[in-house]
């Protein structure tokens, strides 16, 4: 997607950790699904045939040791209007029907850095993705100063979301509820961030 309308100059400046800081902290309010079962991934996959939109983003256990890793994706989070499901990979087989979702073209799939996530996920199990578009590549492209995701939020959203679970251990059995809350927050913000530029004109009215 190419966009055409420039954004106002308020969201083209730089926005600092300090001036982040001082903003409302939000994380997702709605319902969470955490997917670790076959019979739970069949359910999800059909909740999801609805949705024209997702959040897009992945976790994976973080590398703390030289010479350790890198390790494979763990969660792939999906996060649709009213409905956010985290897909725990390992503990399930990344098989055809959540691959199948990612390859769809009619699906509009979105986040920050979806190219590394994807190529990770393709190391796992190969499949030719479609319908994904990245949210600092676009904002790169509109010539704006923040391209990561808690910049982005505090730019077009005015709030900020907390990065605090970020280096936990995803491939662990049982996540933690700051866990499932991190991650579901990540896929929600993503949508909502695409939703923004949306009402600014930037992409089309529908995906």
């Amino acid at each position: 997607m190419t966009p055409t309308t420039p954004l106002p100059e308020h969201h083209l400046r730089p926005f600092g950790n300090a001036e982040i800081n001082e903003l409302p902290l939000r994380h997702y309010e709605g319902e969470v699904t955490v997917v670790r079962t076959d019979k739970q991934l069949k359910a999800a996959l059909k909740a999801l045939e609805k949705e024209n939109l997702l959040g897009f983003d992945t976790e994976t256990r973080p590398v703390f040791r030289k010479g350790q890793g890198p390790y494979p994706p763990s969660l792939v989070q999906l996060a649709g209007e009213e409905h956010v499901y985290l897909f725990q990979i390992s503990q399930l087989t990344f098989g055809d029907g959540l691959k199948d979702l990612l390859a769809e073209p009619s699906v509009v799939k979105t986040g920050v850095s979806v190219t590394d996530d994807v190529k990770a996920l393709k190391d796992l199990s190969p499949f030719q993705e479609a319908g994904f578009l990245d949210l600092g590549t676009l904002s790169a492209r509109l010539q704006m100063k923040t391209h990561g995701l808690r910049n982005l939020a505090a730019n077009l959203l005015g709030f900020r979301i907390s990065k605090s679970a970020q280096c936990s251990n995803w491939a662990r059995e049982n996540l933690s509820h700051a866990q499932i809350l991190y991650a579901a927050t990540d896929a929600w913000i993503s949508r909502e961030i695409y939703l923004a530029f949306r009402e600014l004109g930037v992409l089309p009215e529908r995906p």
